[in-house]
């Protein structure tokens, strides 16, 4: 579980969409793209958005699901 100070670092510094090709800027060495895309397809990863063909996350659904894994 993430500690409330690290809850509120991530709010702080995470965009309000953040695409997962941009994830490894944001969280370094936290998880891969491929790692994202491979749950996506299972259906585990973040709640996600789709604009045409890109994928991104809402930053309060991206803290959620990483907090869930923790």
């Amino acid at each position: 579980m993430l500690t409330h100070d690290q809850i509120e670092f991530l709010e702080q510094t995470l965009p309000p969409i953040i695409a997962r090709v941009e994830i490894p800027r944001f969280a370094p060495g936290l998880i891969s793209v491929g790692r994202l895309a491979n749950l996506d397809s299972k259906g585990e990863g973040p709640k996600q958005i789709k604009i045409g063909r890109k994928v991104g996350y809402i930053r309060k659904d991206l803290i959620d699901w990483i907090s869930s894994r923790t």
